[in-house]
This record gives C-alpha cells, structure tokens and sequence, in this order.
C-alpha cells in the first residue's frame, strides 16, 4: 500500500528508493525479479525507485524488501548512495 508522503518525510523516501534502486542493480536483480522475491508487484518496486514520486510504504513491504536484497533493514535506512553508485553505510 503506497501513499503519498508529507512534505516532511519526502527527501527520506525518495533517498531510500534511490538507495534500494541502486543495491537492487549492484545484485543483478530486475524490478520484476526484485519484486517476486519481495512478494509484492513490479509496479510497486517501480514506484518505490523513482526519485521523482515519493509515496510511502509498509514497514511490512521495506521489511521484504530489505530481504530480498539480503540486506540488513538498517543499513538500507542509512545507506548513502554516490554518483559513483557505491552504497555506504552512515
């Protein structure tokens, strides 16, 4: 379930999209393969990823998500994404 997101939360959306866009690419994965490992649909992974719409999320789907990616929750919230497409944690 998307939503569209406050003001206040929306650069911290949008970062965290980028950033599971970016790990997703690092793992091979495709949209559609991220989203059936994921449980949930291609379009959601899309909207999720893209830096110009920021709609908020489940704690459930970021959970699966962050899963999928095989990736600890937390360091996907506080990863920081580079031009030179390296993810480090702050």
């Amino acid at each position: 379930m998307s939503k569209e997101v406050s003001f206040k939360n929306r650069d911290r959306f949008i970062q965290l999209g980028i950033a599971i866009a970016a790990l997703r690419k690092m793992r091979g994965l495709s949209q559609e393969k991220l989203a059936e490992k994921a449980g949930v649909s291609r379009s959601l992974i899309s909207t999720i990823e893209a830096p110009n719409m920021a709609h908020g999320f489940s704690l459930d789907v970021f959970f699966d998500i962050a899963d999928a990616l095989e990736v600890d929750p937390a360091d996907l919230i506080n990863a920081s994404v580079f031009p030179d497409r390296i993810i480090k944690s702050k």
